[in-house]
């Protein structure tokens, strides 16, 4: 049993006044066999939150369990994890056999099950034909197929990823996600993935945990964070480009903002001051009426379009088919919201109000 529990888990650098504190009471459930994503800006915590779990940082404060044991003393070699770092971590001098072995070998696992092992996993991962091969002789996808082979020989409780796809290209980058998905497919273990990419969260990810600051701002399934973000940190950070926010004066079925009131199609939650969520993907172009749109900028992405533009003073971003007549920059449009797409945020704490 691979489940994760983490409770109130804190990481503080220092002591006294110079004390800094890099995870804030973080608790969260991971099952056994999910595969969960964490997922959140550079310098938020993620990879130090992977790394206490790992055992290669002590917490502070908290608990952590790994198969219901609790782990916050346990040497990492001792917690039954294998862990798949993002500069693939390979001996040189070793081919890519040995590399994969080297730990079994250690660990005085006997000769015909090695072989066993090594064999399975390069089948799974199609590596067959370079396992005589140096790491030097192999391509950056090939190299990361190999750490990941290495970690499937341990057959851990867990798997831990620490952005592993970082150093690859976006075709390869593509293709890894896919490997990996496949691997979760046919070896079930529980798996959690650091990552900045929210692409690589929302594909790979059967929960994400969205993290801040060293604080978790919410957990939940991909549609979940992608359809009902709970803070506008997550409307901001999920998704590709990001909800437009915009910060007014809810008023009935008026909402003012700077420079611009436009006409609710549903009235606000409540009155006064809120922050109007709306993503580009769900607005669409109408003859007249409804909120103008300046249009400042467009950006051709093949199948679809990007335009840039600012409703009153604020700027807002809209999607559009690449099939359709663009409009031109300097030119006002007309925009339509459906009711359904509206989300609205608290405009002092930034959570969800509806």
């Amino acid at each position: 049993m691979g489940a994760i529990s983490l409770n109130s888990v804190e990481k503080t650098y220092g002591r006294g006044a110079k004390a800094v504190k890099a995870i804030h009471g973080v608790s969260a459930e991971i099952a056994d066999g999910e595969f969960v994503v964490i997922v959140g800006p550079s310098g938020c915590g993620k990879s130090t939150l992977l790394r206490m779990v790992a055992g290669l940082e002590e917490i502070s404060g908290g608990e952590i369990s790994i198969g219901g044991r609790v782990v916050n003393h346990v040497e990492p070699a001792e917690r039954d994890i294998a862990m798949v770092f993002q500069n693939y971590a390979l001996y040189p001098h070793m081919s890519v056999y040995d590399n994969m072995a080297y730990g079994l070998k250690i660990a005085k696992v006997p000769k015909a099950e090695i072989e066993a092992r090594v064999q399975k996993a390069a089948k799974i991962l199609e590596i067959g034909a370079l396992l005589e091969r140096k790491p030097r002789q192999l391509s950056g996808g090939q190299r990361q197929r190999v750490a990941m082979g290495r970690a499937i020989v341990r057959q851990p409780q867990v798997f831990l990823f620490d952005e592993p796809l970082s150093n690859l290209d976006a075709k390869l980058r593509a293709q890894t996600r896919l490997e990996i998905q496949k691997l979760h497919g046919e070896l079930g273990v529980t798996s959690l993935f650091v990552t900045h990419d929210q692409v690589e969260a929302m594909t790979l990810g059967q929960r994400l945990i969205v993290m801040n600051a060293g604080r978790i701002e919410q957990i939940g399934t991909p549609e979940q964070v992608y359809g009902t973000p709970a803070t506008t940190f997550v409307a901001g950070f999920i998704g590709s480009p990001p909800m437009n926010l915009l910060a007014g004066q809810a008023d009935s079925s008026r909402f003012t903002l700077a420079g611009a009131t436009l006409a609710l199609p549903v009235p606000a939650p409540r009155a006064g001051a809120l922050t109007l969520g709306v993503r580009p993907e769900h607005v669409e172009i109408v003859a007249s009426g409804a909120w103008p749109l300046r249009v400042q900028m467009l950006e051709m992405l093949g199948a679809e379009r990007l335009v840039y533009g600012l409703i009153g003073e604020l700027p807002f971003t809209l999607r559009i088919d690449g099939t359709l007549t663009p409009p031109r920059p300097g030119e006002t449009i007309h925009l339509q919201v459906l009711p359904t797409h509206l989300h609205w945020f608290d405009a002092a704490s930034g959570a969800r109000v509806a």
